[in-house]
């Protein structure tokens, strides 16, 4: 019998339906303080949560959106990255840093 396998991206994206899943993913991509990070792990959320209907738009506005947001030239305005995370069923929220 051959082993079944799935692609990365299949997993993930069962990994990332969860809500808490999709949390804790998104907040380990901020700590890398890397913004290309943190924008694929959102293009990878909207993927996973199908998401796009909710959205009201097409797969790839909503990734051209993200690509925009985060660009050299991109105007990553709090108001976008809240507006999308709201979409997704997030919200921002600050916590203190923890002592080192």
């Amino acid at each position: 019998m051959k082993p079944k396998f799935r692609r990365y991206e299949e997993y993930l994206d069962d990994v990332l339906r969860d809500p808490a899943e999709a949390v804790g993913y998104l907040d380990a991509c901020l700590e890398d303080y890397d913004p290309e990070a943190f924008r694929l792990a959102l293009c990878d959320v909207v993927r996973a949560r199908n998401t796009v209907g909710s959205l009201a738009e097409p797969c790839s506005v909503v990734f051209d959106r993200i690509d925009r947001l985060f660009s050299e030239n991109g105007n990553p305005e709090l108001r976008s990255l809240e507006a999308l995370l709201d979409a997704l069923g997030f919200r921002l929220s600050i916590t203190l840093k923890e002592a080192s």
